[in-house]
Formats: structure tokens, C-alpha cells, sequence
């Protein structure tokens, strides 16, 4: 059975989803998709395609983090934006989070997201291996 954690250190889910989904052994984890929020749910670089991917993997980060994850567990990510060719500009800071073997990657370009603002919202999945797992602590749904 999936195992549902929204972990304390980041914004806090605001509607119908989970941060996280733990499956099976709780190696393979899937994270809702984030936007550019600091954690009290600020939006962090209105329109500002470079400052919302940072930002963004800065929270992919932290809610792997919490779970004994790393960025290099990451195997896919599904971006979604606004402007393809501001994000295709900011594969510099993709090399800052991540090395090869790089995650498999879908990237589509969508009509708007749920605020204005946000230019960007990232969905990512991981494989954390069994000895740096860390089961987050049953939560109430």
C-alpha cells in the first residue's frame, strides 16, 4: 500500500493532493508537481522563469531530503511551463542540481498554471536506495 507524506519542511499542500507518494518497499517516490513556493507559500520570482527553477529545485530537494533522498535519485521529471524558451535557457541550472545519468525528461508547454505568476511546475520521481530510505512518520489522512 502507497504511504502519503507531506513533510513539514516546505510549503504545506493548500487542496486535494499529497506532497508525496511512497510505493511499495518505500524506494520509489513520486512528488506532486512544485511550483515556485517558499515555505510558508510565498510565491518566490514572479514571472521569472530562472529564480522559479531554482526555486522549484529547491523544493524537489527538500521534500526528497526528508525522506533520505538526494537529487541524484531522481529518475524522471515532467516540466510544465508557460514559456518553453525561457525554460530552454535554463539548463545551467539543471547542470546544478543534477549529473549524468540525467533523469528522463518530458517537457510541455501549457496554457497557464494556477496563479499567474508561475511560469513553471515540475513533477519528479525518485528511486532512494533502501540503506539511505528514511520512512517518514505515519501521518492522518
Amino acid at each position: 500500500m502507497a504511504e502519503f507524506h507531506n513533510p513539514d519542511t516546505i510549503w504545506q499542500p493548500f487542496g486535494a493532493f499529497s506532497m508525496m507518494v511512497i510505493e511499495g518497499a518505500g524506494r520509489t517516490v513520486r512528488l506532486k508537481g512544485q511550483v515556485s513556493l517558499d515555505v510558508s507559500g510565498k510565491i518566490v520570482g514572479a514571472n521569472d522563469m530562472q529564480a522559479q527553477v531554482r526555486q522549484v529545485f529547491s523544493n524537489i530537494e527538500t521534500v526528497l531530503s526528508s525522506v533520505g533522498g538526494q537529487m541524484c535519485d531522481v529518475i524522471e521529471l515532467v516540466h510544465s511551463t508557460t514559456d518553453i524558451d525561457a525554460f530552454m535557457q535554463t539548463g545551467d541550472i539543471r547542470q546544478h542540481y543534477f549529473s549524468a545519468p540525467y533523469p528522463i525528461t518530458t517537457t510541455v508547454e501549457v496554457a497557464k498554471l494556477y496563479d499567474p505568476n508561475l511560469v513553471i511546475e515540475i513533477t519528479a520521481t525518485a528511486e532512494i536506495p533502501l540503506d539511505r530510505f528514511v520512512a517518514p512518520e505515519k501521518q492522518a489522512r
